[in-house]
């Protein structure tokens, strides 16, 4: 058993950002970071175009910002917490560049401001098309810095521990559920520990490892949010999951290789396989349009034409400034064979960021005492129905700053005292559990479910849809569970239940929206309703 002041599950932007704060404001408390494979291995290292930011004030304003997140979200903004990012957002922007990140810069010495779908004005500071490799370098060489933060690799968190696990009755009815800190599986000693905390911090990414085509890497499985959902806490709006519009496309490859929106925001142009630029049918905007229209437009014309993907026509553009601004993106191309200045890259949509989550307040409290939660596995407010682009890095910078500060004082009104929870809390009981004999019983499931999601309850919906997806994943969940209670825990086991309870709440959350808003988009209620504004579950 360990036990620490401040514990952070993730090691993406959020929880290296939150992790920083707490460490410098009490250098004699005890930090712990822990992530499940190495610390860079995160859904922010994957993250290309950039963090948008109020910064050219001259032809550029919060008010603009404001209406250009609020527009992308549909109607579902929380208009106090978007005011409150965008406004804090430039502080927290210049903080994360005195840690050292470095953002691309024009010839005259000032930031090189990108442009992005849905964005009225150049807004994105970026670091050529591999921003979010860049700021978490940035973040972990600073962590390196301060000897009282332990950062643990290879360490999965189980469960959230609560009043459940000392033999309580817990319900959603009960307010104040407590979280004392988790049970985590040691990857190197293959046993499960117990690491108490007086304040506890969930920054554990995103979930389109539920989808069979993703952007995101292998560890994005939901785990924080199936945790506190088990847990019974408040998960909102998990219906709406971001289809990024060009994923590069390579049939069996996953996750998808990411072409930034930003080659679009610097004058890329959306074909179909004849050549014909087709989004000036969907929209006036074109292919600067938010990501769900055009993510739709391109499912709409992939289902017409009878392709599995359209084509992003670069061959117009510079070659000079491409391959300066995208490096990545040029090599990667250039790895499959494709010349970008001759030839049209394969796109094609893929699950990319859950705009719901764990439900937090403006503080980053989640509905579980003790506990806070920030970047993507939180619902803040910020997108409402559709997250406009470069948002995340933002979100994630101004959460957990405001998590830090609300952490800061609670601990001066009052230090929470675990001591007493040392002995009543007991160790994981793995009694009556043996190895698993058959790993094809979980490898085999994920794919069911992988398929289920991404046939059923992917851009377009259908009642009849989402109630088969909802019958198979009772079906799956039934047997996983079956399985979680008979043999020995592992990652790839953890990981499928949280797949699988993320794809629940996914499913649920779209059953109950009976309109098309957003990212959700079902053709039994193609209208807008103005009486259902969040699920919560």
């Amino acid at each position: 058993m360990q036990q620490t002041d401040f514990l952070v599950i993730g090691s993406g932007i959020a929880g290296l950002t939150y992790a920083l704060k707490v460490a410098k404001a009490f250098p004699e408390k005890k930090v712990i970071v822990i992530t499940k494979t190495q610390a860079d291995e995160t859904n922010t290292k994957y993250a290309q175009g950039g963090v948008a930011g109020v910064w050219d004030e001259e032809n550029d304003s919060y008010e603009k910002h404001i209406e250009d997140t609020l527009i992308a979200g549909d109607g579902l903004c929380n208009e106090n917490v978007v005011e409150i990012v965008v406004k804090e957002g430039p502080e927290r922007i210049k903080e994360i560049i005195e840690y050292g990140a470095q953002f691309d810069k024009t010839e005259s010495g000032e930031y090189a401001l990108g442009m992005e779908g849905g964005h009225s004005e150049h807004r994105i500071l970026h670091h050529k098309d591999v921003t979010g490799k860049e700021m978490e370098r940035a973040l972990l060489l600073q962590v390196k810095q301060h000897k009282n933060i332990e950062l643990i690799n290879h360490c999965f968190v189980v469960d959230i521990i609560t009043q459940h696990h000392l033999g309580y009755l817990v319900t959603k009815s009960t307010t104040d559920i407590t979280c004392y800190g988790v049970y985590v599986l040691n990857l190197r000693s293959n046993n499960i520990e117990k690491i108490i905390a007086n304040i506890t911090l969930l920054a554990s990414g995103g979930c389109g490892q539920a989808y069979r085509t993703t952007t995101n890497p292998k560890i994005a499985t939901g785990d924080g949010v199936a945790m506190v959902y088990r847990a019974k806490g408040k998960i909102e709006n998990m219906e709406f999951i971001q289809f990024h519009p060009t994923a590069l496309y390579e049939p069996g490859v996953s996750p998808s290789f990411l072409i930034t929106e930003a080659v679009r925001g610097d004058g890329g142009i959306l074909r179909t396989k004849d050549g014909e630029a087709f989004m000036e049918r969907y929209d006036i905007r074109r292919d600067l349009a938010p990501r769900d229209i055009v993510a739709r437009a391109i499912d709409s014309e992939m289902k017409r034409t009878g392709t599995e993907h359209v084509y992003l026509d670069c061959r117009h553009m510079d070659e000079k400034k491409f391959i300066h601004h995208f490096p990545n993106i040029y090599e990667k191309c250039k790895s499959i064979g494709i010349d970008v200045m001759k030839q049209m890259i394969p796109v094609a949509p893929a699950a990319h960021y859950s705009c719901g989550g764990i439900k937090t307040d403006e503080w980053a409290r989640t509905s579980i005492l003790n506990l806070y939660a920030a970047g993507e596995c939180a619902s803040t407010g910020l997108h409402g129905a559709n997250r406009l682009a470069s948002n995340s890095l933002l979100e994630a910078m101004v959460f957990s700053h405001r998590a830090y500060l609300d952490a800061v004082e609670i601990l001066k009104q009052k230090e929470i005292d675990n001591a007493s929870l040392q002995i009543n809390i007991p160790d994981w009981n793995a009694s009556g559990t043996t190895d698993p004999k058959e790993m094809i019983l979980i490898t085999q499931s994920l794919k069911e479910l992988q398929q289920i999601m991404s046939d059923y309850v992917g851009i377009v919906r259908t009642d009849v849809r989402l109630e088969r997806a909802m019958k198979r994943i009772d079906l799956l969940h039934e047997e996983t569970e079956q399985l979680y209670e008979n043999t020995k825990v592992s990652p790839q086991l953890c990981e499928l239940r949280s797949l699988i309870t993320v794809g629940y709440l996914i499913v649920k959350g779209a059953q109950f929206r009976k309109e098309s808003r957003g990212l959700h988009f079902n053709t039994d209620h193609p209208q807008k309703s103005v009486l259902l504004q969040n699920v919560v579950l």
